[in-house]
């Protein structure tokens, strides 16, 4: 098969494509949406919170936005129809809802809490990408994009159920990119490190307080973890996430990209 012509301007190779992003209306979602929006893609974001839900519809001209928790099937699937319909069909899905989970010694730990940490960060991810991929094979291909975490890399004491769905991301997206790659949909992961930010300041709040140190000191332990000794931002995450989009992207799939400054350990 010969190789295929791409246009090697990102911002002209995304413009028009249906994006769906979930928990895009703040945080990380956010900052993909608004640089996807400012390339002309088309957008539907769901979200739990109705402030952030507003903000980006009044915010992002065109954007679909619709309540939804990932982790509930009957929420994921009218989110979707409202999406796809307002979409006319899907290019792109970025799996990017999750939530921090517990800190805490495994002993220590809710049941219920572990549970609800790896329905948000994982099967949420497959309750998406189930109803997604048909609309992705009728376009002909596109791209899915999961987010990881550094943690889905290294071993987290104290945050078990977040380093477990993160790890699992990694296997669904290297499953998936095996599956869906004859129907030209790649499949990739992000794996964002300490990114500045009020989820990243309490994460820290509350490992301080579990470990007994300061906010300030457990922050420097952090930076010292990182090779580049600085937390990324929401945009680097962004930028990451277009350019897998994009033309520039188009033979990249099954890979797990660290935009975390190296991230030594955590």
């Amino acid at each position: 098969m010969s190789a295929m012509n791409h246009s090697t301007d990102l911002s002209a190779s995304l413009k028009g494509q249906r994006v769906v992003i979930t928990a895009g209306a703040g945080g990380i979602g956010l900052a993909i949406a608004r640089m996807l929006h400012a390339s002309e893609c088309r957008i539907a974001v769901c979200d739990v919170s109705d402030d952030n839900l507003d903000r980006v519809a009044s915010e992002l001209e065109g954007v679909t936005a619709v309540k939804a928790d990932v982790s509930r099937d009957e929420e994921v699937e009218a989110f979707f129809k409202q999406a796809t319909d307002a979409l006319g069909g899907l290019d792109a899905l970025i799996n990017n809802a999750g939530i921090a989970g517990p800190t805490s010694a495994i002993e220590d730990i809710d049941p219920e809490d572990w549970r609800r940490c790896l329905a948000i960060g994982l099967t949420g991810q497959f309750l998406c990408a189930r109803l997604a991929v048909p609309h992705l094979k009728a376009a002909g291909g596109g791209s899915i994009v999961n987010m990881s975490s550094a943690a889905g890399r290294h071993g987290y004491a104290y945050r078990t159920p977040y380093s477990a769905a993160k790890f699992g991301v990694i296997g669904f997206t290297q499953s998936l990119a095996k599956e869906l790659g004859p129907s030209n949909i790649r499949v990739n992961a992000i794996l964002p490190g300490i990114v500045s930010g009020p989820r990243m300041e309490g994460v820290i709040r509350n490992r301080a307080e579990r470990l007994g140190i300061s906010e300030e000191a457990m922050t420097e332990r952090y930076l010292q973890t990182i090779s580049l000794r600085r937390m990324v931002t929401e945009e680097d995450v962004a930028g990451s996430v277009a350019f897998l989009l994009s033309d520039l992207g188009a033979n990249l799939s099954a890979m797990s990209f660290n935009v975390d400054g190296n991230v030594e350990t955590l």
